[in-house]
């Protein structure tokens, strides 16, 4: 049997417990479904930063977006190179906001994911 020393146990138990900690993130943390998003809007928040880790829209096409998201909400700005999806609202002990999913392209391409809050 190995004997530790006090500290080696301490540390020990802290990895132990960052691996566990990491993997049950890792296990509920939700991802992207296609058939999800377009089924649940009000839910899409849990799969936005699955989208925008994974790289899944970098260098698509305006098309392509379409295609794997369905189609944006209209936006109030005539740009044509911002696309806007609407998160829903994330459950908050604050007022939280509901979130939009806005990619903007350059060159008919995909440049910029990211999440805002409506205003």
């Amino acid at each position: 049997m190995i004997k530790l020393k006090r500290n080696d146990k301490i540390g020990l138990i802290f990895f132990l417990a960052f691996i566990i900690s990491m993997s049950l993130i890792w296990l509920f943390e939700e991802r992207f479904d296609q058939e999800q998003w377009r089924s649940n809007p009000g839910k899409r928040y849990k799969m936005a930063k699955n989208i925008i880790e994974q790289d899944l829209l970098d260098n698509k096409s305006k098309e392509e977006v379409i295609q794997i998201l369905g189609q944006p909400v209209t936006a109030e700005s005539s740009d044509k190179n911002i696309l806007i999806y609407q998160l829903g609202t994330p459950p908050s002990f604050f007022d939280e906001e509901p979130q939009e999913l806005i990619i903007v392209l350059k060159d008919s391409k995909v440049i910029h994911v990211s999440v805002n809050q409506e205003e």
